[in-house]
C-alpha cells in the first residue's frame, strides 16, 4: 500500500522559513519523479516543485522560484521542501505526490493527506 505522509507544517511569520518532509513507502520511491503541490483557501491545486529520481533536476514555477528548494534522500525514502522568505500568499495545504495523471500536475495516482502551512503575523 502506497503511503505519503507529510509533516513540518505550522504557523510562521512572514519572512520566516519552514521545512516540510514527506515519508514515502509502498512504491519505488527512488525511481519516481516527486512533486510538491499546494491548495490555498478557495483555490485549486498548484504544483510548486518537481524533482527527478536522482535529485539532480528540479523545476519551480515563478511564484516560488528562488524561495523554495525541493530535495530528496533516496536512502530514507523522504522528500523535502525548504521554504524561505514565506509570504501570506503561501498559506495553503501542502501535499507531496507522485505519478501525475495529467500534464498540468493537478491529479496524481499517489498523494498524501497534506500539511497545513499558515503564514501570518
Amino acid at each position: 500500500q502506497v503511503q505519503l505522509v507529510e509533516s513540518g507544517g505550522g504557523l510562521v511569520q512572514p519572512g520566516g522559513s519552514l521545512r516540510l518532509s514527506c515519508a514515502a513507502s509502498g512504491f519505488s520511491f527512488n525511481s519516481n519523479w516527486m512533486y510538491w503541490v499546494r491548495q490555498a483557501p478557495g483555490k485549486g491545486l498548484e504544483w510548486i516543485s518537481i524533482i527527478n529520481p536522482d535529485g539532480k533536476t528540479t523545476y519551480y514555477p515563478d511564484s516560488v522560484k528562488c524561495r523554495f528548494t525541493i530535495s530528496r534522500d533516496n536512502a530514507k525514502n523522504t522528500l523535502y521542501l525548504q521554504m524561505n522568505s514565506l509570504k501570506s500568499e503561501d498559506t495553503a495545504v501542502y501535499y507531496c505526490a507522485s505519478n501525475p495523471l495529467d500534464n498540468k500536475y493537478i491529479t496524481f495516482r499517489y498523494r498524501g493527506q497534506g500539511t497545513q502551512v499558515t503564514v501570518s503575523s
